[in-house]
């Protein structure tokens, strides 16, 4: 179920591919989960601006979203060690956050499309 957005700024010294895959490690031992329900997208940015732009920092942006019902302790933590994995991956001066956010189970549908 989680799915994990990447926004970066374009350009970055980042591995977005070997940080996902440490991302879908990291989920299950916080939340429960199975590594094989993890599903990242990462998007490069065209552009970004930290402030006016004078400081030169590349920009991270992570969004779990995860099933409601997990603790607000389990999101925290959550939060928490991918903030520490993102400073592991990240080499360059760089303004990143994470937030984990929670979906309805009401309203929440995924579908594996065997396609035509």
């Amino acid at each position: 179920m989680p799915q994990i957005l990447i926004d970066h700024s374009p350009g970055i010294d980042f591995d977005a591919t070997a940080f996902a895959k440490e991302v879908h490690q990291l989920i299950p031992e916080v939340i429960d989960t199975a590594t094989a329900d993890c599903k990242t997208l990462v998007r490069p940015a065209a552009t970004h601006l930290v402030s006016d732009g004078s400081s030169g920092e590349a920009v991270v942006l992570v969004e779990i979203k995860i099933l409601a019902g997990r603790s607000v302790e389990a999101r925290s933590e959550l939060s928490v060690r991918v903030t520490d994995l993102l400073r592991s991956h990240i080499r360059v001066p760089a303004a990143f956050c994470v937030q984990v956010s929670e979906l309805e189970r009401e309203t929440y549908v995924f579908v594996h499309h065997a396609g035509h």
